[in-house]
């Protein structure tokens, strides 16, 4: 099969190989996957380059956990009525060799979800990390009917589909940060009541006057823990709620121990490739149910052939993508 792999960890472009392999078979509880995309997160560009001195898990790595197909074979335990069915695909690199920057894949049955209609393999694809971070924020901390909810970062993957996740799911106000103008009007298609440019506007000073009050919100979904903590804190009700996901500008940040104390607030450090697979299995049930009632967009950057997987590892290493990136496997 062809595939993408890398046998040391540096930039793209010096370890990045396409060529063939040998095609893997399913084991117990595994299906194989024919993968049609494969999206590129943040986590697979941190894994490549050695992040913060990380090692290479294996002596080769096919990188990506997300991507998109159709299962051709099942392992022992595994239904033969799978075969055939198209799915997206979360997860296949974790704690395994090879991901799904690859002809074929092959997972436990349950990192493989059946992609209800309408949705396309492209689409399929951008889901995975993104989109069940964005329900685990929204969701590990009980029901947000009727909350006001901030969202930092809402034209990033996670925002993206937090924003609509927030909105569909009942929030009462929903408010976003962005840095780039020309996502302010997406962010606005997909429900957001308020759109602020972190870069330009006084986040606290907005959301306290758009919703009357110094301290209005309930719920923050956090990309930059560190470098936002300060106004989250301030425009969190009391017993309100901080899911962090990153913070890669500030890596250690100081936490105000005592202004958080005084709100009672919790800090969540959301993680799916570590949260319990029954909160894995429930932000799929809710995913799909979105998508089959024809109520989740998605959004792409730009789709690169596989032999030039270094290309799109450059370009989400850049910041310049708005939207997922994806590999079209041949």
């Amino acid at each position: 099969m062809k595939a993408c792999w890398y046998e040391k960890t540096g930039p793209a472009r010096d370890v990045l190989v396409t060529g063939e392999m040998p095609e893997p078979a399913p084991g117990p509880g595994e299906v194989r996957v024919r993968v049609a995309f494969s999206a590129v997160n943040p986590s697979d560009t941190k894994g490549r380059s050695g992040w913060r001195g990380r090692p290479i898990a294996f002596p080769r790595v096919i990188p990506h956990q997300d991507g998109s197909g159709t299962i051709d074979a099942v392992g022992p335990g595994v239904d033969a009525k799978r075969i055939g069915e198209q799915v997206w695909v979360y997860m296949a690199q974790r704690g395994r060799p090879f991901g799904t920057a690859a002809q074929w894949t092959v997972v436990p049955s349950e990192r493989a979800v059946t992609l209800p209609k309408p949705a396309s393999l492209e689409e399929g694809a951008c889901l995975g990390i993104p989109a069940m971070t964005a329900h685990r924020c929204l969701y590990a901390d009980g029901d947000i009917k009727g909350q006001a909810i901030l969202i930092q970062g809402g034209a990033g993957a996670v925002g993206f589909y937090a924003v609509q996740m927030a909105k569909l799911g009942g929030a009462r106000s929903v408010i976003t940060t962005i840095g780039r103008p020309e996502t302010a009007a997406r962010a606005k298609e997909l429900g957001a009541d308020l759109v602020l440019d972190y870069k330009r506007d006084n986040v606290a000073g907005r959301v306290a006057e758009f919703l009357k009050s110094k301290a209005p919100i309930d719920r923050v979904v956090e990309v930059a823990f560190g470098k936002n903590l300060a106004t989250d804190v301030a425009l969190l009700k009391p017993n309100g709620v901080i899911a962090a996901y990153s913070s890669d500008e500030i890596n250690e940040p100081v936490v105000p121990f005592t202004p958080m104390l005084m709100k009672d607030l919790t800090v969540r450090f959301v993680l799916v490739y570590e949260i319990a697979q029954s909160a894995r299995d429930w932000a799929a049930r809710d995913i799909n149910a979105l998508i089959a009632a024809n109520k989740l967009q998605h959004q792409i950057d730009r789709i690169y052939p596989l032999e030039q997987a270094a290309e799109a590892h450059d370009r989400m290493e850049s910041g310049a993508a708005v939207g997922k990136i994806l590999l079209r496997i041949p």
